[in-house]
C-alpha cells in the first residue's frame, strides 16, 4: 500500500451537485464506468447528472492513469486499464449481504470477472466535501490467509467453469486461481470469529488524499466514509520485477502445482 496525501482531485463547480448518494441504483453501492467501451452502469439519476458523471469519470480515469504510469514506468505499457468506479454511498452501517459486505477484511476477487492470476491495483482518493475520512482496517499477510483458508477449499465441480462463462455468469473461463481467489474472498467475509481476532491496522484517509493497494493481495476493509473515486488496473504477473510475491505463486507454492 502507498499513501499519497497530497494526490487529490480537483472537481469542476458544474460537478458539485454530484455529492448526492441517492444517484446509484438500489442494489448497487457505486457507479462504475469503463473507459474501453465508454459505458456507465449502476446510476440512477437525471440525463444531466448521467453527462457530468460520465465526464467526471473519464478525466479521473485519465488522472489516475497518467499518475500510475509515471509512478511505476517499468509497467506503463503492461498495465491493463480497468473500470473507474464512484462510490457516493456511506459504508458505514450499509445493509448488504455478508459477501458484499466490505466492512469485513477480504481481499479482492470478483465472481463474474474472472481475471486469470493478473494483479488487482487500484487507485483511491477521497473526494468528500464535508471533511470526513475513508476509513480503512489492513489485516494480516495475505501468506496467512492462504494458509488458513485453503485447507477449507475444495475443487470446483468439472466443467462449472465453462457451464459459468457459457450461461453468462462469468465474462471470461474461471481459472482454478480465480476459484480458490473467489472461496478466501467469500470465507474470509463469512467467518465471524475470523472477523473478531484478526489482527488489524486502522488507516484514516483525509478528503483530498489518495491511497493505491493491490487489493488482491491486502487484506482490507471499508468500515466508514463517503464519496470515493477509484481507478482499477491489472497486470500481468509475468510483467511484475518480482512474480514470486504474487498470490497466484502464493498459492501456487502451497499447493504444489500451477493454478493457470
Amino acid at each position: 500500500m502507498l499513501y499519497c496525501p497530497q494526490l487529490s482531485f480537483k472537481l469542476h463547480p458544474e460537478e458539485q451537485p454530484l455529492f448526492i448518494p441517492y444517484c446509484t441504483g438500489k442494489k448497487t453501492k457505486n457507479i462504475s464506468f469503463n473507459p474501453n467501451t465508454d459505458t456507465l452502469r449502476g446510476i440512477r439519476t437525471n440525463q444531466k447528472h448521467q453527462l457530468q458523471l460520465k465526464v467526471m469519470l473519464m478525466r479521473f480515469s485519465q488522472h489516475a492513469t497518467c499518475f500510475i504510469k509515471a509512478l511505476l514506468p517499468h509497467y506503463a505499457t503492461t498495465l491493463n486499464i480497468g473500470r473507474t468506479s464512484y462510490r457516493p454511498v456511506q459504508i458505514k452501517n450499509r445493509k448488504t449481504s455478508p459477501r458484499k459486505d466490505d466492512s469485513r477484511l477480504h481481499v479482492d476477487a470478483f465472481p463474474a470477472s474472472p481475471n486469470q492470476g493478473k494483479r488487482i491495483l487500484r487507485l483511491f482518493c477521497n473526494i468528500n466535501p464535508y471533511g470526513e475520512h475513508r476509513v480503512w482496517r489492513i489485516g494480516e499477510p495475505f501468506s496467512s490467509v492462504a494458509q488458513q483458508f485453503l485447507p477449507k477449499i475444495s475443487k470446483p465441480l468439472p466443467g462449472s467453469a465453462k457451464f459459468l462463462y457459457w450461461a453468462g455468469i462469468t465474462k471470461s473461463i474461471r481459472s482454478y486461481y480465480d476459484h480458490i481467489m473467489l472461496q478466501i474472498h467469500d470465507r474470509m467475509k463469512l467467518d465471524i470469529d475470523y472477523q473478531k481476532r484478526v489482527e488489524y491496522t486502522e488507516l484514516r484517509f483525509p478528503p483530498g488524499s489518495s491511497w493505491i493497494v493491490s487489493t488482491d493481495q491486502v487484506s482490507h476493509a471499508a468500515i466508514s466514509g463517503q464519496y470515493i473515486l477509484e481507478q482499477t488496473f491489472y497486470l500481468p504477473v509475468t510483467a511484475m520485477k518480482n512474480p514470486e510475491t504474487a498470490p497466484l505463486h502464493i498459492l501456487e507454492n502451497l499447493i504444489g502445482h500451477r493454478l493457470i
